[in-house]
């Protein structure tokens, strides 16, 4: 059976070649991508999620007034509008669903803050309920003067992490799920000074894993009784040169992690073995600017934004390396991309 991939972009109105959310098909089998065209026109849908049981899509709208979008996926992969909403503050660049489907949390990458939106039965966003300032500041003159909320990673026991990147903090919060309202807001990992934390990603067996965008590096941290304990930290590439690391994501069975890497333009594997990560390899993407990457299955996807493509790369299983397989697919502007599997 096919399966789809959805590739948000960014548009003309944040200086890109988009045209919206694009729809490619996916050959489980091979992990050949084949486009089918713009799935929906909205303007810059820079990342995309989708609500945990019903066929709907969420996009962010990285907009000076930033917005939500949300969209019912019907079968052969077609997207119709269902409703959106405000974020109350600038650049929105991630969304996420809380495990139980009923809420929409947005991070709102220039103005430092992250609103929560109720989602009714259809999945459709409403109003927010909520906006929760950052605070803080780093040492990097540039990107680091105010709050910078990159991220956002709601579990299954009501609470949310926030990776912020202007104030070298990871927040956590807890939401109510009635009111939908964050609260109790406080540091739970204090990064080193700079290192500017951009995504996380959580393993099997519960380490939380940070990208610093602005050290180059990559980070491991768990909870303790007494807070929370840094495990350690790596160089995210051995590339010489200015580094920035992207996404972060764990292939399926938590034996590897994946890096993207923006200035090399390469992805960095490291071995998980549950206390720290060892680096394995580093490959090239076959583009440039990889914003975001994507393990599905055996292969891995790569949305190379300033070179225009998706790359494939299938992985080897004994070494967690992945390997180029055919030519990249184009697609203007990606910025990320999200497996669908037809119902």
């Amino acid at each position: 059976m096919t399966e789809f991939l959805f590739v948000g972009s960014y548009t003309g109105e944040s200086g890109g070649r988009g045209e919206g959310i694009a729809l490619l098909g996916r050959d489980p089998a091979t992990g050949e991508l084949s486009p089918r065209g713009v799935a929906a026109r909205t303007p810059s849908p820079s990342f995309l999620t989708r609500h945990p049981v019903l066929p709907v899509l969420y996009a962010a709208n990285e907009l000076d007034e930033g917005t939500v979008s949300a969209f019912a996926v019907g079968p052969d992969g077609s997207l119709t509008p269902a409703g959106g909403a405000g974020t109350g503050g600038a650049h929105p660049c991630h969304v996420a669903v809380t495990p139980d489907g009923r809420h929409l949390l947005a991070a709102n990458y220039s103005s430092g803050s992250v609103s929560v939106h109720p989602l009714d039965a259809a999945g459709r966003p409403g109003e927010r309920t909520d906006l929760v300032a950052l605070r803080g500041n780093g040492p990097d003159p540039d990107r680091q003067t105010g709050p910078h909320a990159h991220m956002v990673l709601p579990d299954a026991a009501g609470h949310v992490l926030i990776s912020d990147l202007g104030s070298d903090r990871v927040w956590r919060a807890r939401l109510d799920p009635i009111g939908g309202r964050l609260l109790d807001l406080a540091p739970a990992i204090v990064a080193a000074p700079g290192q500017g934390p951009r995504h996380l990603s959580r393993t099997p067996d519960g380490a939380v894993l940070v990208a610093g965008e602005l050290s180059a590096e990559l980070s491991w941290h768990r909870p303790g009784p007494d807070g929370w304990v840094t495990g350690g930290a790596a160089p995210a590439s051995t590339a010489a040169g200015v580094a920035y690391p992207s996404e972060i994501t764990v292939g399926p069975d938590g034996r590897y992690v994946y890096v993207g890497v923006r200035g090399p333009d390469t992805v960095s594997v490291f071995a998980w073995d549950g206390a720290r990560a060892t680096p394995a390899g580093e490959v090239p993407t076959g583009g440039a600017w990889p914003r975001h990457l994507s393990v599905i299955g055996d292969h891995l996807y790569v949305a190379n934004e300033r070179s225009h493509a998706v790359t494939i790369f299938r992985i080897d299983p004994a070494t967690g390396l992945p390997s180029a397989q055919g030519a990249p697919v184009g697609q203007p502007s990606p910025t990320c991309v999200l497996r669908w599997l037809p119902a």
